[in-house]
């Protein structure tokens, strides 16, 4: 099993080898939509967008998650009891205290965000501050500063916005092919309907492997940063019985969508569904989590 510190570099390497894939990914798939459509610039624009947004992605994806969920910074005048809870987690954890959000929803759940360390930020629904007794919280935060320890929120907060754009790269390809994008006077060889058909396959499918990778790092990463936290305060029962009260709130969170859904520590959606559906959950199920950290010895 990974370890904190093999994970950090493992996390770091990974996400410079998805940016890179990314980047020559959507240039292929604006070189196949541009011979599909007769249209060259298709594919100039793919790179120009390709290389803005794989550097978009790594300085201001956690700028972008926190704005779409309507989080609000606070400081330790404003939320004393929470600062000292976190800045004491970090003393022991040796990282830097991070920056608080805080979401206004009584749904409870909570994530964190950032490039690194340094640049660390810890978000809380006010459901979850009220909901849950001081044991509890502390489990969940260090969970959170364990995902910011090991660098996790660095690969999972890249992976919303390459995960959006590929989705709304391919959405834009559907669309415009079927409302007349490809030129109609253009030579219709057997190499043009090759392309065309791949082109439709990868429009269908980019989008579905993009969120199959969004899901494994999620669940892997999940196991992690619990058993990290637990072993941060010393006491898994605190975060056992947080996942069972959060998961046992059937409130949805009212800010929470798909591209940002793996970044909670439960799934935000919350019900239960069916054997399919769970394929494409964003989280490892509760029930696993929680025996796993009762079965942990601390001592």
């Amino acid at each position: 099993m990974p370890t904190l510190y093999t994970q950090s570099d493992r996390n770091r390497n990974l996400t410079w080898i998805y940016i890179s894939g990314f980047l020559v990914f959507v240039i292929g798939v604006g070189f196949v939509f541009a011979r599909a459509m007769g249209n060259s610039v298709i594919l100039y624009g793919a790179v120009i967008f390709s290389v803005l947004m794989s550097f978009g992605s790594y300085w201001w994806s956690d700028k972008i998650v926190l704005a779409m969920s309507s989080a609000k910074s606070v400081t330790h005048d404003n939320a004393r009891e929470i600062y000292h809870i976190v800045e004491n987690l970090c003393i022991t954890a040796g990282l830097p205290v991070p920056k608080i959000y805080i979401i206004e929803d009584s749904a409870p759940n909570a994530f964190a965000t950032g490039r690194d360390p340094k640049h660390g930020v810890i978000c809380l629904t006010t459901g979850i501050i009220s909901k849950l007794e001081k044991s509890e919280l502390e489990g969940v935060i260090a969970h959170e500063l364990s995902h910011i320890g090991n660098r996790d929120i660095l690969l999972s907060t890249v992976v919303v916005v390459l995960v959006g754009f590929v989705t709304l790269l391919a959405d834009w390809f559907l669309r415009f092919s079927f409302f007349g994008g490809r030129k109609s006077d253009r030579e219709s060889g057997q190499l043009d309907i090759i392309i065309t058909i791949v082109a439709i396959l990868l429009a269908i499918l980019a989008p579905i492997a993009a969120i199959l990778m969004q899901l494994a790092i999620s669940r892997k990463r999940e196991f992690l940063a619990d058993a990290s936290g637990a072993l941060l305060t010393r006491y898994p029962e605190g975060l056992a019985r947080a996942l069972e009260k959060i998961s046992a709130d059937q409130e949805p969170l009212e800010v929470a969508n798909r591209a940002t859904a793996h970044l909670y520590i439960v799934n935000p959606f919350k019900g239960k569904g069916n054997k399919l559906k769970n394929l494409f959950m964003t989280h490892p199920a509760i029930e696993e989590r929680i025996n796993i950290l009762r079965g942990m010895d601390v001592k």
